[in-house]
């Protein structure tokens, strides 16, 4: 039995919790939470002993996972990983560059599990396409959100859009050439919105727009490569493809169009989305690579690198906002 403790546990930690409780395999030990009515909420409904040192918390557990704001991750995540435990941390991986390199060094030196909570990566119009030959030269992003003071303690670009950086890094194989970026605080003194454009060296562009303050929700993904066409929406989980026809593509629409070099058959088709809750499939992923000592999915390198190309979007913002 993989004994867990839960660090923090407001709106995403109930739902870490609800989801902990129905996976296999697993005994949730308890929670540490610094807020007396919070706790006292969790351990009435959950009936979970509440640990007022965190410590000794690490100590019960083969596991934490830390579902905490960002400026508190470094200080538990080394604790346990000093103590020889895994670690699944919600993104992003720190507060600071410093301290995600010494979460890496540390996770690299002690051979513990280590996994970063980009959930996006198990969302269901995700996993549609993911194992498709994704090659894209240009890619557009929206994610878009109504204002919520929940998360403000750091930029958009920590907040939402790392979501889609660790998913294009994903999907780009290739190092980052160039970046671009403009945004600006609107409701907090950090970016609220923000536009960035990313030039990878194999000639793909990713322009990304990322907002906390807009009147509708959007998480969408649109992936152009040769010949293909790829979207993925994520808040409504469905995907699509539009491609040129192929002999193999019997059971799709299709349609034909004139170009300059002659009639082309156009296939649409919508990829089978997986009936799967990301939430509670990234945490069994966890357990899975304790259990079977595997890779973990999203790991802490994983961590590491969207965290760099966040970083560094925030530095062209603030080089920006100061020339102006």
């Amino acid at each position: 039995m993989l004994k867990v403790g839960v660090f923090g546990v407001g709106h995403l930690g109930k739902f870490h919790l609800n989801n902990w409780k129905e996976i296999a395999g697993v005994e949730i030990v308890g929670f540490y939470d610094p807020h007396d009515d919070t706790a006292k909420d969790v351990s009435d409904k959950y009936q979970l002993a509440r640990f007022i040192d965190p410590v000794a918390l690490i100590d019960a557990c083969d596991a934490i996972d830390v579902v905490a704001p960002t400026n508190y991750h470094f200080e538990w995540c080394e604790k346990a990983i000093k103590k020889g435990k895994h670690v699944f941390v919600e993104k992003p991986l720190a507060n600071t560059m410093e301290e995600a390199r010494q979460l890496v060094k540390l996770a690299e030196e002690s051979g513990i599990k280590f996994q970063v909570g980009h959930v996006e990566r198990f969302n269901p119009a995700y996993l549609a396409v993911k194992d498709m030959q994704l090659n894209p030269m240009f890619i557009e992003v929206h994610r878009l959100a109504q204002f919520n003071p929940r998360g403000t303690e750091v930029s958009v670009i920590l907040d939402l859009m790392i979501h889609d950086i660790d998913i294009i890094l994903n999907i780009v194989k290739s190092d980052v050439k160039n970046i671009s970026a403009s945004g600006v605080g609107v409701m907090t003194e950090t970016p609220d919105i923000a536009n960035v454009r990313i030039e990878f060296h194999n000639g793909c562009v990713a322009n990304l727009t990322s907002s906390r303050i807009s009147m509708k929700k959007m998480r969408k993904i649109r992936l152009f490569q040769k010949d293909a066409y790829i979207g993925i929406d994520f808040l409504n989980k469905k995907a699509e493809i539009i491609k040129l026809k192929d002999a193999a593509d019997s059971n799709v629409f299709a349609f034909d169009i004139e170009t300059p070099t002659g009639k082309k058959t156009i296939a649409m088709a919508n990829p089978v989305v997986p009936e799967v809750n990301a939430i509670k499939m990234e945490l069994e992923e966890f357990r899975n690579a304790i259990l079977n000592n595997t890779k973990t999915i999203v790991s802490e390198m994983d961590g590491l690198m969207a965290m760099d190309v966040a970083h560094q979007i925030l530095e062209k913002i603030g080089n920006n906002n100061i020339l102006q």
